[in-house]
C-alpha cells in the first residue's frame, strides 16, 4: 500500500561488530489499511499506544550506537506492536495467546476488545510478521557469516505499575530487568550487562518479563547466537504513560553503550 510505512529498518553498524540492537516496540505507527480492523476509538487507541509502546527506546538505541566504540547494527520496527508483535511465537507455543496477545493482538492491555471476535490473524502475519522475521534472520545470518557470532540485545521498557495483561506482573519490578534464555544467554553476557547497567540501579533476572528474542531458524540450534533482553522501567527515563523522555535517558543510553562495548570485542 502506498501509504503504508516501511515495516522495519536495518541500520548498519561497523563491519566487524557482532552486535544487533533490536528495537521491536518503539513505534506508535498504525498503517491506514490496518486501522479499520481495530475496534477502539481514536482516543482509546492513543491511550492504548501510551500503555503498550516502549517509548523512546529507538532513541536509546540510537544514542548508544553513537557512543559505542564499535558501532552496533540496529534493527528497528517501524510499525506498532498492535499491528503484529514480531517477538511472539505465531503458533500455540505463545503463552500470551491466553490473554489475546499472540502475534496478532485481539485484546488490549486492560483486556478489553482490540479486534473483533473471530478476526483472522493470517493476513496480518503474512503482510507484516513474516517479512520482519525473514529480515531479522538474514541480519543475524550476516553477522554470523562476517564475524562468526551474533549478539542480539533486545531494547525494551515497561511500566512502573503492572498492567492487567501481564501474566507475571506480581514479581519484582527493578529499574532494569534482564531477560535471559537458557540456551542463548551465556554467563559472560549476563555479567557484562549487570556491570554496564549498575549506574541505572538494581537489576533483576526475568522479572517482570522473561526470555530473549532469537529468530526461529537459530533458536535452540546455534550457540554462536547470543541474546539478552534489556527492559528499562519507564520511570527511570520518561514520564508515564507515553510522555516525554527525561534526563535519565542519557544514563540508560550510556549503560547500553557500555554493554555493546563489553561484548563487541
Amino acid at each position: 500500500m502506498p501509504d503504508s510505512p516501511a515495516p522495519f529498518a536495518l541500520l548498519p553498524g561497523a563491519a566487524a561488530s557482532p552486535v544487533i540492537l533490536h528495537v521491536p516496540h518503539s513505534s506508535r505507527e498504525i498503517p491506514a489499511d490496518v486501522r479499520p480492523g481495530i475496534v477502539l476509538t481514536d482516543a482509546e487507541l492513543e491511550r492504548e499506544l501510551d500503555h503498550m509502546t516502549d517509548a523512546h527506546t529507538d532513541e536509546i538505541a540510537e544514542r548508544a550506537a553513537a557512543l559505542a566504540a564499535r558501532t552496533p547494527w540496529r534493527f528497528v520496527n517501524r510499525v506498532s506492536r498492535l499491528v503484529t508483535d514480531p517477538e511472539r511465537f505465531p503458533d500455540e507455543r505463545e503463552e500470551m495467546t491466553a490473554v489475546g496477545m499472540g502475534a496478532v493482538y485481539t485484546r488490549t492491555s486492560h483486556r478489553a476488545a482490540l479486534r473483533a471476535r473471530g478476526t483472522d490473524p493470517e493476513p496480518l502475519i503474512e503482510r507484516w510478521f513474516r517479512p520482519y522475521a525473514r529480515a531479522m534472520t538474514e541480519a543475524v545470518a550476516d553477522r554470523l557469516a562476517v564475524t562468526g557470532r551474533a549478539v542480539i540485545v533486545d531494547v525494551h521498557s515497561y511500566p512502573t505499575e503492572p498492567l492487567p495483561y501481564e501474566l507475571h506482573g506480581a514479581g519484582p519490578r527493578p529499574p532494569v530487568c534482564l531477560g535471559t534464555d537458557g540456551f542463548h544467554t551465556p554467563p559472560e553476557l549476563l555479567a557484562a550487562a549487570r556491570r554496564a547497567f549498575a549506574p541505572c540501579g538494581e537489576t533483576a533476572l526475568d522479572s517482570p518479563f522473561a526470555g530473549a528474542y532469537v529468530p526461529l531458524d537459530f533458536y535452540g540450534e546455534r550457540r554462536e547466537v547470543a541474546a539478552l533482553m534489556v527492559e528499562i522501567r519507564r520511570d527511570a527515563y520518561m514520564t508515564e504513560p507515553g510522555g516525554p523522555a527525561g534526563p535519565g535517558l542519557s544514563r540508560v543510553a550510556a549503560s547500553l553503550a557500555a554493554l555493546v562495548d563489553a561484548v563487541s570485542g
